[in-house]
């Protein structure tokens, strides 16, 4: 294990690595700075996108690589019902609240704890009240490397009843930052949840189409340059596919760098996004980052799911754990 400080207080990057694996990551946002493989032409790649500084993570949206919380993706007008309270949170996203708020998790400094040469482990208070939310929440983040695997485990306690779904929004792209739609991805599901023209998905699931069909492994251009009604509204794929399969659920492989990236998680479903407003604002090393450029794996509970179930896991019961994980094995095909 490696680290060095930042010139923002209390910000520190940290490096994990094995023979095959460099990985950097932040308690800034407990954020995906980087991740450094050997591609299958023996060069090294970056298969993150991202900022060259720490001030940038904190000056743009866009949550390059930051896990996100209390509750990430979307919430209907900023507020819900949690027994029988109305509660308000904050609208940074058309009329919906984003990603836990103005300033959630992705702008927080963690705590920190070291945990041998391949694991560190991020923790967070967030009291009562943070960004709308109930319940003073202790969170922790960990993320290990072992072999070539990168996990994130995600575990949270709350004194009250409050709302919470973490996930990870890194950028993949297995051959850097040009456009994703030579990349083909396979994702184990029958159904998605449409979404409307704020990003607000529907209650009511529905059965893949032609174009967001991807049971079996396909490029990624064939559905974003299709005339599905889906992709048109969401200005490429953004939306929640639920797994049919616990195993391998998706896997995305690019042809030119000859990498596979295959996720695995307990969650049940991933929203799968294509970067679709990135704005060409600069990543690393000076490299413009344009719109579609990434692609985003973002294991998590339904969004919105407190209108959806009463009886939602994105509930956390005062005194219970909230306890999930996410894998992401990178390997040459």
């Amino acid at each position: 294990m490696e680290y060095r400080k930042t010139e923002k207080d209390g910000v520190y990057v940290f490096l994990l690595k094995n023979e095959s694996n460099q990985v950097y990551v932040t308690n800034y946002g407990a954020t995906l700075l980087s991740w450094l493989v050997i591609d299958g032409h023996n060069n090294l790649q970056d298969i993150v996108l991202g900022y060259d500084t720490i001030e940038d993570y904190a000056r743009y949206d866009g949550y390059l690589g930051a896990c996100l919380g209390r509750v990430a993706n979307r919430i209907a007008e900023g507020r819900f019902v949690l027994d029988g309270q109305e509660y308000k949170v904050p609208v940074n996203n058309g009329p919906n609240s984003l990603h836990g708020g103005v300033q959630g998790f992705s702008y927080k400094t963690f705590g920190y704890d070291m945990i041998g040469d391949s694991c560190v482990r991020f923790s967070l208070v967030s009291p009562d009240g943070d960004q709308g939310y109930p319940g003073t929440l202790h969170v922790s983040i960990t993320y290990r490397l072992e072999n070539d695997t990168l996990s994130i485990h995600y575990q949270a306690q709350s004194d009250a009843d409050t709302l919470v779904n973490l996930s990870n929004h890194a950028y993949f792209n297995l051959d850097g930052a040009c456009a994703i739609g030579e990349h083909c991805l396979r994702i184990a599901a029958e159904k998605f949840a449409p979404v409307d023209e704020n990003g607000l998905v529907s209650k009511e699931l529905k059965v893949l189409g032609e174009a967001m069909d991807f049971s079996s492994e396909k490029p990624i251009r064939e559905a974003l340059g299709s005339n599905d009604s889906d992709i048109a509204i969401a200005k490429g794929l953004d939306h929640p596919y639920v797994f049919a399969s616990k195993k391998d659920p998706v896997t995305l492989y690019s042809p030119k760098s000859g990498l596979e990236l295959v996720l695995n998680t307990s969650y049940p479903l991933a929203q799968i996004y294509t970067a679709n407003y990135l704005d060409g604002r600069c990543g690393k090393h000076g490299v413009q980052m344009e719109a579609q450029s990434a692609i985003c794996l973002e294991a998590q509970y339904m969004p919105d799911d407190i209108h959806r179930d009463p009886h939602s896991k994105t509930i956390l019961r005062k005194g219970e754990t909230y306890d999930e994980w996410t894998s992401f094995t990178i390997r040459k095909r």
